[in-house]
């Protein structure tokens, strides 16, 4: 009976293909809109790393100003002070830690074709990798002995590889790094998570991953700067190195693995008795605010997605549910144009049942072909959206989950926009039709 009805549903839409067309278009327009800005809202939200996630956790420590919170409501500084971020790496209290922070470096390869150009890089520890997990195409990542050494070695992105070396395998191969000599000990395959969730703080959650990573050591004693405005201090900004690197300013983005909540509460309670030792110093000066969110606790006190986002998919479904109230509108008018039909199939022996199993199919028809075309029209959008902000190049993508939803939504839409006039339908009274 299913393709009986699916049959009929077909012969009836191209009996009258305008208003077929209209009623696709419809809920094409309303799929398209509502899943444009559901796939931003669904990749901008989901977990990067979910089979991990719960084990990473971003470290903060309250060491701001003790007149005024770092920002409203008492919320402490999202990075360490050099000082900070070096005593928890010397403590190695976690399974793994990584404290970092974005530099630019100037780049020189041995092809003279290539200009020497700033790149964007991570100063960072071994365990960087491990924590991270960026799939190497080439090599692999330094070792602790190379942090301990302050290693010239470099971990180049894939396009960063393709680009000075043609993509080929340059594990061992030499750049020139502010008139220092750096060899290549690997090169990551291609790695784009959605939301650049180690490091939201110093540029966009959505920026492209680095271009070059070097250890945490060298690019101190190499004297290498930080970018992205991720250096924020209170008082006077300390003038000279040295003075730098002991003041208060909040620059080091710090990450541990603890891989069960015991070592989580453990290195809780070491964080605070760290804390409490510092206060002794004279550091410290607000009360104790200790905080290890994990990665997901962590974009969610972000803001990652933001409230703009939020409110242009809420309004995406309003349109949604307009063009389903067209749609009802149409087949309602649609379905009692064929009264005299629905009578002398009544007459004829079907039951109320099997007219509203015919016409709601009608409806899924019509659903499933607007979701086709939806998801065309999804496409689009996505494509206007990467257009319009580069930054959103690694959420403004449909995803296998996405295309299912779209068409799931498609069909339960249009199947709900036909109960109404499929109910109407069944209503005929045969005995009236046959007497006109």
């Amino acid at each position: 009976m299913f393709v009986y009805y699916f049959r009929l549903g077909l012969r009836s839409l191209r009996r009258n293909p305008v208003l077929t067309a209209l009623m696709v278009l419809g809920i094409a327009l309303g799929i398209g809109t509502s899943m444009t800005t559901l796939t931003v809202l669904h990749l901008m939200g989901s977990d990067p790393i979910p089979w991990k996630s719960a084990r990473l956790h971003t470290v903060q420590m309250d060491s701001w100003n003790p007149n005024a919170a770092f920002a409203q409501p008492a919320e402490p500084p999202t990075q360490l002070t050099y000082r900070d971020a070096n005593a928890l790496m010397q403590a190695a209290r976690g399974d793994r830690q990584a404290a970092m922070f974005r530099v630019a470096l100037p780049v020189q390869s041995d092809n003279h074709a290539l200009k020497p150009r700033l790149v964007t890089a991570r100063a960072t520890y071994t365990d960087f990798f491990a924590m991270f997990e960026p799939p190497f195409e080439y090599g692999g990542p330094w070792n602790r002995a190379h942090d301990d050494a302050h290693a010239r070695v470099l971990v180049l992105s894939k396009a960063t590889n393709e680009e000075l070396f043609g993509g080929v395998d340059s594990v061992g191969k030499h750049l020139l790094i502010g008139g220092l000599d750096y060899s290549v000990i690997g090169v990551l395959a291609q790695w784009r998570p959605s939301v650049r969730f180690y490091d939201v703080v110093s540029s966009s959650a959505f920026d492209d991953p680095e271009e070059i990573y070097l250890p945490y050591t060298t690019a101190v004693e190499t004297n290498t700067g930080t970018i992205g405005g991720q250096s924020v201090c209170w008082g006077n900004v300390p003038a000279g190195r040295e003075a730098y690197l002991a003041s208060e300013c909040v620059w080091q983005q710090f990450w541990v693995e603890l891989d069960s909540p015991a070592k989580l509460a453990a290195y809780r309670s070491f964080l605070e008795a760290y804390v409490g030792e510092q206060k002794k110093l004279g550091r410290f000066p607000r009360p104790l605010d200790v905080r290890l969110p994990d990665v997901n606790e962590w974009l969610t006190s972000q803001k990652i997605v933001s409230s703009d986002v939020q409110i242009q998919a809420w309004l995406a479904f309003a349109f949604l549910g307009v063009c389903l109230v067209s749609t009802i509108g149409l087949l309602l008018a649609k379905f009692l144009r064929k009264s005299g039909e629905i009578g002398v199939r009544r007459a004829l022996g079907a039951s109320r049942g099997q007219v509203f199993a015919q016409h709601l199919m009608e409806a899924a028809v019509i659903g499933c072909s607007g979701g086709v075309l939806g998801l065309l029209f999804a496409w689009l959008g996505l494509l206007l959206v990467r257009g319009l902000d580069p930054d959103l190049q690694a959420v403004a993508r449909l995803d296998w989950p996405m295309v299912a939803t779209a068409i799931v939504l498609s069909v339960l839409a249009s199947t709900m926009a036909g109960l109404y006039p499929t109910w109407s339908a069944c209503r005929v009274q045969p005995a009236v039709q046959l007497k006109i």
